[in-house]
């Protein structure tokens, strides 16, 4: 879920032009835009709904993680007295 984040983040950077390498600007010397912006620019398209879906299904997937691990908790532990399945000590 990071990544679009990152993609999109890396598109404001470019367009603020704060980075002192002229290649990491939004336009040239001449006005037209640049590569590297082109670039940030179809990352920022992809990144948004990769941002958007991802982040909700990790979120359900690590509460139902969460709950699963609390609920099953007793069981695991009266498996042959807390020492589960292949008896480690």
């Amino acid at each position: 879920s990071n990544s679009g984040g990152a993609w999109d983040n890396c598109k404001k950077y470019i367009a603020a032009g704060l980075d002192a390498d002229t290649e990491l600007r939004k336009k040239d010397a001449q006005g037209r835009s640049t590569p590297v912006h082109d670039a940030a620019v179809t990352g920022d398209t992809i990144g948004d709904p990769f941002k958007d879906t991802s982040g909700p299904a990790l979120n359900i997937l690590m509460k139902l993680s969460a709950i699963l691990s609390l609920v099953f908790a007793p069981y695991f532990l009266a498996i042959n007295s807390g020492r589960g399945l292949f008896n480690i000590h």
